[in-house]
């Protein structure tokens, strides 16, 4: 079993994907299994025009059968938590070592190779989360045979591959008269058609945060915004090596793709395009949710500030008032000590200049508009 090296404990923790690194000198081909990662659960589903077959195997071994028939034979594995299965199944399908490599150590970088008779394919798939906000992103890699293909996913739990299996199960469109190369072309599809539903719920979660960074943003707020600018340009970096894939593929000549299945990954690039769009839009909304974030947060600690000066600029002269009245000169020494002191309403007259102190200043700082807000407000 190959070495597992994370970079720092630290970073891991906070990482949105974990990266996996070979230690310097190892073997190519090393093979590098998570600890945490699930057991693999195979799959089986042969099909062709007239019949359909879709079955779980307990080895590898069962679907030897199956790749040597005329009919279409997709092998699932669900699972990267056994190296002895991953070993069986590179044998099977006689896999080169450095492409079990890859299917193993996730993540890779999605892209495409070409190995004489097999194409390697790899992709990033996501699925929003069913009873929280966020998404599950894994690895999937693909390998296209003559009449075969091979899917290596990370975990069994989430995948959206169920429309194509219910389409070879019901023999809906023409993928069950399709070879194998359809076959990978309606799993791509499927792949790069799994980030709109992600993308909705991000777009819903902006419109909601832009009504609460316009009315009452909170510290709270701004976390909101940052977690949801990591969260798209983790789906950035899922999204962009996708479409490159997709037009690597239709632009290299392969013969286990046909002339008819390149033209549908045209249809699927320009899914990838439409997906990228959509990111670098709501990227920039974010940035610019921030601003005005901050921008709601320095006018709302103006407001504050100038509501302390206009306080502090009625209650100056009122102490000035105060402190002269407060040195209690002794009237009997001097008649110019504090005369209102001996006075009947001498107290009262003293309140009222106060008032009348007060009351003056607000009225002039209402005439000058001082005490209306900076940026008026107001909901829909």
């Amino acid at each position: 079993m190959g070495l597992r090296i994370p970079r720092n404990r630290k970073a891991i923790k906070h990482s949105l994907i974990k990266e996996f690194y070979h230690q310097p000198g190892n073997i190519p081909g090393t093979l590098i299994i998570d600890e945490n990662a699930e057991y693999p659960e195979i799959v089986l589903i042969d099909y062709n025009s007239q019949a359909y077959i879709r079955k779980k195997i307990e080895t590898p071994e069962l679907c030897v059968p199956y790749l040597d028939t005329t009919s279409v034979t997709w092998v699932d594995v669900q699972g990267l938590g056994n190296q002895d299965i991953l070993q069986r199944v590179g044998k099977i399908f006689e896999l080169h070592p450095l492409v079990l490599e890859d299917i193993v150590n996730v993540p890779e970088r999605p892209k495409t190779e070409d190995y004489d008779d097999q194409l390697l394919i790899i992709a990033r798939m996501v699925v929003p989360k069913e009873n929280a906000f966020g998404f599950h992103s894994e690895q999937v890699s693909l390998i296209l045979g003559k009449n075969y293909l091979l899917t290596v996913q990370e975990e069994p739990e989430h995948d959206c591959f169920e429309p194509v299996r219910s389409r070879l199960e019901k023999a809906k469109g023409i993928i069950r008269k399709s070879g194998a190369d359809y076959l990978a072309y309606a799993l791509l599809d499927a792949i790069i058609d799994g980030f709109f539903p992600v993308l909705e719920r991000y777009g819903e979660e902006i419109e909601e945060l832009e009504e609460e960074v316009i009315i009452k943003p909170t510290p709270k707020t701004l976390q909101k915004i940052y977690k949801i600018r990591r969260e798209l340009l983790q789906l950035r970096r899922a999204i962009w090596p996708q479409r490159d894939v997709m037009s690597a593929l239709m632009r290299d000549s392969d013969d286990l793709i046909g002339e008819e299945v390149r033209i549908y990954l045209r249809d699927c690039y320009d899914h990838a395009v439409q997906v990228i769009d959509m990111v670098e839009t709501y990227r920039e909304l974010t940035s610019g949710l921030m601003d005005v974030y901050l921008s709601a947060v320095s006018n709302k600690m103006n407001e504050i500030m100038k509501l302390l000066t206009v306080v502090s600029s009625i209650f100056i002269p009122l102490t000035f008032v105060a402190g002269i009245y407060g040195m209690n000169f002794n009237t009997e020494i001097s008649p110019y000590n504090m005369p209102e002191l001996n006075w009947k309403w001498g107290y009262l007259l003293c309140w009222g200049v106060m008032l009348g102190i007060a009351g003056g200043l607000l009225y002039f700082f209402w005439r000058r508009g001082w005490l209306e807000r900076s940026v008026p407000i107001k909901e829909d």
